[in-house]
This record gives C-alpha cells, structure tokens and sequence, in this order.
C-alpha cells in the first residue's frame, strides 16, 4: 500500500471509529472468507465489519478523538478486523459469536467431538478415493458403481489432533465437523475496553445470577430471615418443625 492510499485508508477508518459508539476487535486468523460476509450481511443494518492492515488500524486509533480508544491497541492480533456496531459492546458481542458455522477439518485441528463416519452409500464414485478412505481408517467399498462406508467408525474422538489423511478423507465425504464463530477479542464502548472475558458474562451471567437467587433463597430460609421471597417457605418450614415437635411430644 502506497503512502497516499494508506492515509485514504487511515482517514477513512477513523472517520468511521468517531461515527460508531461501539468499536470491536476480531482475529481473522484461519477464518474463511466466505462465512465473514455471511456475518457482514448479518450486521450491515447496524453494523460494519472491515478487515486491515494492523499498524493501519494503529494509526486510525491513534488519529480518532475518543477518550481510551487507543486502549483497543492492545488487543489487535496480526490478522485484525475492525467492528464498528450501534448496539451496546455485550449485545454486539452476543449476536457475532452467537453466528456459528459447521467447517471442513483441517490437518492439527483438535476434534471438539467424536468425529464419527456413519455406515451406508456415498456419491463418491469408484476409484482411488478407496485408499484414501482406507489410509484414514475408514472402511470403503463399492455398491453398484459408487463407493459405500461398510459400517460406522470413529476416526477422530474428541480432544484428539485431527491429521491429513482424515481431514483429506472427511472432506471427500463432504463432512463438516469443525463449529466456527467469529473470534471477537474486545470492545470499545464509552471510553471503556471491554476485553473477551468480560464479554463472555452476557453468555453466563443469567446463569450464575439464576444460582445466586437460589442460594440467597436458600440462606434466607436456613437462618430463619424472612424477606418477600421467602415469608412463605419460612411458615411451611415453622409448620412442619412444629407438627415435628407435637409428634415428639405425644411419643410415651
């Protein structure tokens, strides 16, 4: 990129990082292209999402007028996209990683399942995909011209480094086991850098305040404090205790 072109570039960004109230950083490494314009038809309502060079994005943080903004800096990984969203940085952030696409394998992926090839005809006619299959570990034959899995093997479990032959072999198989989402490493919102951990409590926290509710419910009614929540478990818990002690009572 040419000085005059990486300035274009440089002012444009930074145009755009003053117009949005919520700026975001993703990681594009290993990411396909073509599941990143599904995600930008997605939010292009809202929303816009540019790939980039990262010292271009330096530069445009560096040039834009918001306070804590270069705090983004920290956070751009050597393959950078750059989000530019008007919803608020968990909503944002919820509805990207939400997106999810199945994938083909790829040699050193780690299986996140039990990657099973499933017994019956496939529409791979026969040939040398045979020893290809077989090489993987995948029992092949031929039915009425096409080649057939002869029964169900797992070639992959779950945890497991997938190699060459298998992914090479599940791919002829048209199997897609990998799920993707796009890699959303932070958020800029109102002078604050929400990074990915901190993000990541919009997926758990109705979770762990629905426990937190539990517990202090639970709590309440052990020590035998009464609040709105609990006036009616603490008269059965009194009631029972004291059908307990009149039963005592009366035992000769």
């Amino acid at each position: 990129m040419v000085k005059e072109e990486k300035l274009k570039k440089v002012e444009e960004l930074k145009k755009m990082i003053e117009e949005f109230p919520v700026i975001g950083i993703a990681d594009l490494y290993k990411f396909p292209s073509r599941e990143l314009q599904k995600i930008r038809k997605v939010v292009r309502d809202g929303g816009l999402i540019k790939a980039g060079k990262k010292s271009t994005i330096i530069f445009a943080l560096k040039e834009a007028k918001k306070e804590g903004i270069q705090e983004l800096e920290k956070i751009i990984p050597n393959q950078p996209a750059i989000i530019f969203m008007k919803e608020n940085a968990f909503k944002s952030y919820l509805k990207l990683v939400s997106m999810k696409f199945e994938t083909y394998a790829k040699e050193f992926d780690i299986a996140p399942n039990d990657i099973v090839v499933p017994a019956g005809p496939t529409s791979l006619l026969a040939g040398p995909v045979i020893s290809e299959l077989t090489k993987a570990g995948i029992p092949a034959g031929v039915e009425e011209g096409k080649i057939a899995i002869k029964k169900e093997v797992t070639v992959v479990k779950k945890g497991e480094r997938i190699s060459k032959e298998v992914a090479n072999a599940l791919r002829k198989l048209d199997i897609k086991p990998i799920s993707i989402s796009l890699n959303v490493l932070g958020f800029y919102e109102n002078g604050m850098v929400y990074t990915k951990d901190v993000l990541e409590l919009v997926k758990t926290f109705p979770e762990k305040l629905a426990l937190a509710h539990q517990q202090a419910v639970n709590l309440s009614v052990n020590v035998c404090y009464p609040t709105k929540e609990t006036i009616k478990l603490l008269l059965i818990k009194a009631f029972n205790n004291a059908k307990a002690i009149e039963k005592m009572g009366g035992v000769t």
